[in-house]
């Protein structure tokens, strides 16, 4: 699997892995290891960069890179607020834009997000920004210079795998820059299905950190992902509506 480069930085992984839904910090760290994971995005608003021995300690020992979330923002100015927070708190201008609408769905407000995106490219981050399904959207995402762009599956916790493939495939192809589904993976198969659509990264939390074995789930995740980007580009064979025999039909002995 060839590596991936977002705004110029260089990563093996196409897993990037949520600190969210952990039973302890055990399982956790032996999720991250099996994911094989480089990034793992982290909730500024319910970590605490100061406190020893906390998450981001054992980030730090396990060499991974943490990418700060604007996770619990439902307006532009809370997700600005928040990313300038974390810009002081952790030295990194990059940052995943979350602003969601309302906390049953927790789907993104295109509004507030666009604002945001704005906002924050024009004071130097590294946006990537959670947002939904939308090809228009996405497009306004990348226009203002976004440097990824990250439709989801499905809500987020869901687990209910990709619910518009078709726009999800859109996406990929009018996209100059790297697409990451994020949110609604429920298991391998989901990811494996959304790097055969194009994406370029696979994104996920819940489906990893709520499973009844989180270490053997993320195994099972980076599996998924590499194999859905090598048959993404091995080219699969037509669909047909009528059979067609695998073996040639010339040269064959009459009975």
């Amino acid at each position: 699997m060839e590596p991936i480069t977002i705004a110029g930085r260089r990563f093996e992984s196409r897993l990037i892995l949520g600190t969210g839904g952990a039973a302890n910090r055990t399982h956790l760290e032996q999720a991250i290891s099996a994911s094989g994971a480089e990034m793992v995005t982290v909730a500024l608003r319910r970590t605490d960069p100061s406190s020893p021995g906390g998450l981001l300690e054992s980030l730090e020992k396990l060499g991974v890179s943490v990418l700060p979330n604007t996770a619990g923002c439902y307006t532009a100015e809370q997700a600005v607020r928040t990313a300038r927070l974390a810009r002081e708190a952790l030295e990194t201008d990059w940052v995943k834009l979350e602003v969601v609408s309302d906390p049953d769905t927790l789907l993104p407000d295109p509004v507030e997000l666009l604002q945001a995106a704005e906002e924050l490219v024009a004071e130097g981050f590294t946006v990537l920004p959670y947002t939904n399904d939308d090809p228009v959207i996405a497009q306004r995402l990348e226009e203002v210079g976004c440097a990824a762009v990250m439709p989801l599956a499905a809500p987020i916790g869901t687990g209910l795998g990709i619910r518009n493939p078709h726009n999800l495939r859109l996406i990929c192809e009018r996209s100059a820059v790297p697409v990451i589904c994020d949110a609604g993976i429920g298991t391998a198969s989901d990811a494996a299905q959304a790097m055969e659509l194009g994406c370029s990264a696979v994104l996920l939390a819940t489906a990893v950190t709520r499973a009844e074995n989180p270490e053997l789930m993320a195994h099972a995740m980076r599996a998924a992902v590499e194999a859905g980007w090598a048959a993404a580009h091995a080219g699969r064979i037509p669909k047909r509506f009528l059979a067609q025999a695998s073996s040639p039909v010339e040269g064959v002995a009459e009975l």
